[in-house]
């Protein structure tokens, strides 16, 4: 029995000196002498990934940057992240560097978790991802986002009829997700039937959840949850993909209705049109951006307004002057967002508190040198949002709710980031705007409210959400 003890004792020594060994990693010199950033690269197998998404889950993604930029770094560190080495570059020059750096030392990259998710992102496909690219503009293009404007007005009205009104008390993220996801559904693939929607909507949270787990494929595991859910849904849009070919051929469906008809009667320069099957995870694609980001921004407008009576007094007063303009019955337009400027701020001075997308990665195409450290080719990079939205450096009292920062020439370049950069930012980065606006118009002509849990925690997973909803009791402008 002793010796029994004795080896057992000298295993558990054995694996805590090599665990030891990689979690204290250190900064050291290249076969060709060059010094790798400082850092860490954290446990075995997983590196620093489970602290990376804790302090997410614990509502300050911030922490993992800020405790690696005071102890290794202010410019980039190293750690291992999602099974990978990885440096994070920070602050507005790592910004720059990398979003002005596509395609010549970096590329566009995704977690392990998202090539299962989504088959069609892995590198063989990197041809249709930039066709995809190309083809976005088409849709976000001016003229395009002036027919979408009384489209969203409409929904929204919807929306609020359907889930706010006559109601004493709501819980505000459910309903945030529904109208973004509403609305993706109507202007994307034609769908607005709400029973429909709500379907379709179900399995969405599993798959964002999925999209930065820990890609460990296991029953019960978020990663499998999100690899079913995309699978399910992914079904469901080639059903509806199938049926939209159907309806083109026989003239039941217009080819500029939305972006499926777009997608199915698109040929590249080769004569080539894309697969049911590409069609199908490009939309699901879509659908997951088109309201994810935008749902976790709504809720977090109504958040910040119902505390900050100032703030909502301020917002209320030029969409109410926006109204008075406005005949009866008459649909917002394009011109009528155009003049939503204090509105816009306090949505831009809301990202970036809560920026939806925490940041993005991208992989070294080739060896490079930054700050006078080296940075291997093959090796993972990310960039934070929060490495500039909330430093003091680029935004003085980071935690002050201020939206004067966004007048004038508002923030320096690159420090406000909330739709990324560069070739790589998010195409729908107006569309975006133009639904939280609307959004914001309806909401505050309609309703005063407050929050029913004071000191609401916020948790990330990977968007930014109230964890319990942020549930409101609504007190309806009296007509």
């Amino acid at each position: 029995m002793d010796i029994f003890y004795a080896t057992l004792l000298s295993l558990f020594v054995l694996v805590v000196s090599f665990s030891f060994h990689f979690f204290f990693f250190k900064s050291k010199p290249t076969e060709d002498g060059k010094v790798l950033p400082p850092g860490r690269k954290g446990w075995p197998i997983i590196g620093e990934s489970f602290e990376f998404l804790a302090t997410g889950w614990k509502g300050h993604p911030e922490k993992f940057i800020f405790d690696r930029m005071s102890k290794f770094s202010p410019k980039v560190f190293r750690t291992s992240l999602m099974l990978e080495d990885a440096a994070v570059f920070c602050g507005a020059q790592g910004n720059k560097f990398l979003f002005s750096n596509e395609n010549k030392l970096v590329q566009g990259w995704w977690p392990a978790s998202v090539d299962k998710i989504f088959p069609s992102s892995d590198k063989t496909s990197k041809i249709e991802a930039i066709k995809m690219r190309k083809m976005l503009p088409n849709f976000f293009k001016p003229e395009a986002l002036h027919r979408y404007v009384p489209i969203m007005d409409v929904v929204t009205q919807q929306h609020f009829a359907n889930g706010w009104e006559g109601k004493e008390e709501i819980v505000t993220y459910e309903l945030t997700k529904n109208f973004t996801f509403w609305l993706a559904c109507k202007i994307f693939i034609n769908i607005e039937d709400p029973e429909r929607v709500r379907y379709l909507s179900g399995p969405f949270e599993s798959i964002a959840t999925g999209l930065l787990a820990i890609p460990i494929d296991l029953p019960g595991t978020p990663f499998r949850r999100g690899i079913n859910a995309a699978n399910f849904i992914r079904k469901e849009l080639l059903a509806i993909v199938k049926q939209r070919k159907i309806d083109l051929a026989d003239g039941k469906a217009t080819p500029t209705q939305d972006i499926l008809s777009h997608m199915l009667l698109h040929s590249d320069e080769d004569g080539k049109f894309m697969a049911e099957y590409d069609i199908a995870d490009k939309i699901l694609g879509l659908l997951i951006g088109g309201h994810d980001t935008a749902s976790s921004a709504c809720a977090f407008i109504v958040k910040y307004l119902a505390e900050l009576p100032e703030i909502y007094d301020g917002v209320y007063k030029e969409q109410m002057e926006v109204a008075k303009s406005k005949a009866p019955g008459e649909l917002l337009n394009w011109e009528d967002l155009s003049k939503m400027k204090y509105s816009w701020n306090v949505a831009c001075e809301v990202l970036r508190l809560a920026p939806p997308l925490q940041g993005a990665f991208r992989e070294a195409i080739t060896d490079f040198m930054y700050n006078g450290y080296s940075i291997p080719k093959g090796w993972k990079l990310y960039w934070s949002a929060n490495s500039t939205h909330k430093n003091p450096e680029f935004f003085p009292e980071p935690q002050k709710f201020d939206p004067s920062r966004f007048e004038g020439s508002g923030p320096a370049p690159y420090t406000f980031v909330p739709f990324g950069g560069g070739p790589r930012m998010c195409p729908g980065k107006e569309y975006a705007r133009l639904e939280i606006l609307v959004f914001m118009h309806h909401l505050v002509m309609k309703f005063k409210w407050e929050k029913m849990i004071p000191d609401e925690q916020i948790v990330v997973n990977p968007m930014p959400s109230p964890a319990k909803g942020l549930p409101i009791r609504l007190y309806p402008h009296k007509a």
